[in-house]
């Protein structure tokens, strides 16, 4: 079977770097060199989660990140006008719209775009203006795809915490069913689809098997494993992992 995709990008998100060095308020470690090591070692993109409370990320790393990126520099952000007021100053190239709640340890759910499609699109509105791709970061939910592409959005990711969170094999295997069925609706509809949440090592390999989505975002889990390999030798050893799972030699 010839492939959608020669293979998946890989997206690293960073913002757990950053909540290291705001433990401690130090200068260090920089998300600037672990945007740079990770650049060299795979990765596809840079993602970045601006939270509203600041807890991790802060203004002057996207400033820094916008400047000094070698890829491209998905910031996720709160459908705020504040926050659409910092991406349309800042213009990064790519923007995920998340739902985003304060006492929430990570993002919970994907962003209801059915229920708010007006606002949903004023925003994309905004943003395609500026010459910057948005992205609406969904549940697996038909309505929330069909909802994504009247709101004017070129790209969606699918929320996979269902399916990471799974526990059993049986709920593991009806999330992957309900991604995939997403996934081929979405492509159905001139959709571009990526995927993220929860992702790690083990996990990975089914849903890129699926070559239905074209980019993932994975931070929590490239991170972790970074405390003991080092961050290059993690984001290659995921890099490898969406090769492999694509069917390609690693």
């Amino acid at each position: 079977m010839t492939r959608q995709f020669p293979a998946p990008l890989l997206g690293v998100n960073i913002d757990h770097v950053a909540t290291i060095r705001q433990a401690r308020g130090t200068f260090y470690p920089s998300v600037l060199e672990a945007a740079s090591v990770a650049e060299a070692h795979g990765a596809d993109l840079i993602t970045v989660h601006l939270r509203e409370d600041r807890r991790h990320i802060q203004d002057r790393d996207v400033s820094a990140l916008v400047e000094q990126s070698r890829t491209r520099l998905n910031l996720e952000m709160a459908m705020t006008d504040s926050m659409l007021d910092f991406a349309l100053s800042h213009r990064p190239e790519d923007v995920c719209l998340v739902p985003e709640r304060r006492m929430e340890l990570t993002t919970e759910g994907g962003l209801d775009v059915a229920g708010r499609r007006a606002e949903v699109t004023r925003f994309c509105k905004a943003l395609d203006a500026a010459g910057i791709r948005v992205s609406l970061f969904v549940d697996p939910e038909p309505e929330q795809i069909e909802a994504a592409g009247e709101c004017g959005a070129p790209v969606i990711e699918i929320h996979t915490g269902a399916y990471a969170n799974a526990e059993d094999k049986s709920r593991s295997q009806a999330e992957l069913e309900r991604i995939a069925e997403a996934a081929a609706l979405a492509g159905a509809g001139g959709l571009v689809v990526n995927a993220g949440h929860g992702l790690h090592y083990e996990n990975i390999f089914d849903v890129v098997a699926l070559d239905l989505i074209r980019e993932f975002n994975i931070g929590h889990s490239i991170i972790a494993r970074a405390i003991f390999t080092g961050l290059g030798a993690a984001v290659a050893e995921m890099k490898r992992c969406l090769v492999a799972g694509a069917g390609n030699e690693a």
